[in-house]
């Protein structure tokens, strides 16, 4: 299709660039095996290769490797965590290209302010969301593998700030991974300094494009999260 570029108008344009895109996933799309809840999920290493071919938004990125000075805490690389497993082989964050650069964003705006990012999780394995939702079976705190998650589409983010000095995290309501209504950004909490803390993380993540959800203060994702498949890749796996 050849396009006169200055003739035609930016909406045009824009308007076939999403056409164009959305039918190149489109494509991918019907390759997706569905599971046992008819969900689409990316299980091989060969067809996620093949959708971050077509787009490289799809690309799942090395963190700790893209963002300068940020740190991780990935509690589910030990038993340390609520299900008392140790879920992941190793400790590692991987998220799909524009989280990553939105991420990126944050920890640069946060810097100048002397404090950084901790990460407790990103991309997760569809699988370890079964496991988690065996355990907890409670939508509030856990993802039901029916719907899949923000985190097995590389599109959520569990974290907090830390100051830059001392790499030792701020005070917030309770720590990651607390199931109850104090974890919740509507809780009241009676210390100013933490809630303060609590609503800068809220107001510099959703500045770049994460929302956050109600229930859990640590937990963010793209607004357009679902436009990414969900993936059950074993992190081994991904380069």
């Amino acid at each position: 299709m050849k396009i006169n570029y200055r003739t035609a108008s930016r909406s045009a344009i824009f308007l076939l660039y999403v056409i164009l895109t959305s039918n190149i996933f489109t494509a991918s799309a019907q390759q997706i095996p569905l599971n046992k809840y008819g969900l689409a999920v990316v299980n091989t290493v060969a067809l996620y290769k093949q959708l971050a071919a077509a787009d490289s938004n799809q690309v799942l990125v090395d963190i700790t490797t893209f963002i300068p000075g940020i740190l991780k805490d990935i509690r589910y690389a030990t038993k340390a965590n609520f299900t008392h497993q140790q879920l992941y082989p190793n400790a590692v964050v991987y998220l799909r290209l524009p989280a990553a650069k939105a991420l990126r964003a944050v920890q640069q705006e946060l810097n100048k302010k002397g404090l950084g990012l901790l990460i407790y999780d990103a991309y997760r394995p569809y699988s370890i969301t079964e496991k988690m939702w065996e355990i907890v079976p409670d939508d509030r705190y856990a993802a039901d593998p029916r719907n899949g998650s923000g985190h097995n589409r590389g599109a959520a983010v569990d974290l907090t700030i830390i100051y830059l000095r001392s790499g030792r995290p701020v005070a917030m309501p309770t720590d990651f991974d607390d199931f109850t209504e104090k974890a919740h950004h509507a809780y009241a909490v009676a210390d100013s300094i933490v809630a303060d803390n609590r609503r800068l993380l809220r107001t510099t993540m959703e500045k770049y494009g994460f929302t956050a959800l109600s229930t859990e203060w640590w937990h963010y994702y793209l607004k357009d999260y679902k436009q990414f498949p969900l993936m059950d890749i074993p992190f081994s796996n991904i380069k």
